[in-house]
């Protein structure tokens, strides 16, 4: 689709690039294309092809604009589900380090009290 929309604007540059000479030049060019006098009907027919052109061109423009929206907002999204998932992993690592010095200290704690007998022989 990005093709047709650059295709497309290419297109309405160029005509309107042709009409711009061809209106511009029409004494010396009038010959060429059998075109006596410059009159309402043929400026009309040129001005709705340019419309219909520059519609069209409008038109992908916004079919493309739209397609990249969505994506963008579909990689947000998998950007925030990923960004959930590593906190909740970070989360789940610190709270393992703390049970795990948790429980060192409860060892310690009951390693501090009353000593076993030693026999010494």
């Amino acid at each position: 689709m990005k093709q047709i929309n650059r295709i497309s604007h290419l297109l309405v540059a160029l005509f309107f690039g042709v009409s711009l000479v061809f209106f511009l030049a029409f004494d010396s060019l009038k010959g060429i294309f059998r075109v006596e006098e410059l009159n309402t009907y043929l400026v009309t027919n040129f001005l709705w092809i340019g419309l219909f052109l520059f519609l069209i061109s409008w038109g992908t423009d916004k079919i493309v604009r739209n397609n990249l929206e969505s994506e963008i907002s579909k990689k947000e999204t998998e950007k925030n589900e990923l960004k959930a998932k590593l906190y909740d992993f970070e989360q789940g690592v610190k709270l393992r380090n703390i049970e795990q010095k948790l429980d060192k200290l409860t060892e310690e704690k009951e390693a501090k009290g009353i000593r076993p007998r030693q026999n010494f022989t």
